[in-house]
């Protein structure tokens, strides 16, 4: 029997591990559109003002500009402008809500809780989730994510596992967990056990909605985390 070649052997190999990784079921990449502040006010200084944002995504995940709706709750402790400026009035705390209505007719919304005092605080939030495999690869941990000092740091715990023999593992940020179209690649996982971190520069901790584990090379999925409250 006749020796096989190098390019042969690695044309095979690379056939076993795509076969692998499509062992998967392809995943639908439409979601639900989605209206959410990207802003973090817990308290506004009297008689000053600031600017909330929010982000529209549609039903791929993709960010559009919108005219929104913005609306308070009342308007003598808060007021809105048209843009989301806010204007601080008198002392106490009331609701600012954000609104979009889709072309196909689906309201969205969020609120946020603000208070009117002496100084304006910006609130300090910590989001956490869990890690899970949508593959045949070992996939586990949970993590938790922070925004200091305009970088996202994301901590994954000590029972994060995963599959060392994938080709390839990537990790990202996206809002949709099903493609890594428009997400923001981290990098390659090079942990596979055990506590570890990760720094991104000016993102902040409303900017993405899931963590998302992808074959790179063949550009399949292994797992995602969604980011929660």
């Amino acid at each position: 029997m006749k020796n096989l070649n190098l390019p042969f052997l690695i044309l095979l190999l690379g056939a076993m591990l795509f076969n692998g990784c499509i062992k998967d079921d392809f995943i639908d990449d439409q979601i639900d559109p989605v209206l959410r502040f990207t802003s973090s006010l817990d308290t506004i200084e009297i008689d000053t003002e600031f600017q909330l944002e929010a982000m529209f995504l549609n039903n791929v995940g993709q960010e559009e500009s919108p005219t929104l709706t913005w609306n308070s709750l009342d308007a003598e402790i808060l007021s809105v402008d048209g843009t989301g400026l806010l204007r601080a009035n008198s002392v106490g705390t009331t609701t600012i809500s954000v609104s979009y209505e889709t072309e196909e007719g689906i309201l969205l919304s969020d609120q946020m809780d603000i208070t009117v005092g002496a100084t304006t605080i910006i609130s300090i939030e910590e989001k956490s989730g869990t890690i899970r495999t949508t593959s045949s690869y070992t996939l586990e941990g949970t993590f938790t994510v922070q925004e200091i000092d305009g970088n996202l740091i994301i901590e994954v715990g000590e029972a994060w596992k995963a599959s060392s023999n994938l080709p390839g593992l990537f990790i990202y940020l996206t809002n949709n967990p099903a493609t890594t179209t428009d997400a923001l690649e981290i990098g390659p996982v090079q942990v596979f056990n055990g506590a570890h971190r990760y720094e991104i520069p000016n993102v902040g901790i409303n900017d993405w909605q899931y963590l998302l584990y992808f074959c790179k090379p063949f550009n399949i999925k292994v797992g995602d985390g969604e980011i929660n409250n």
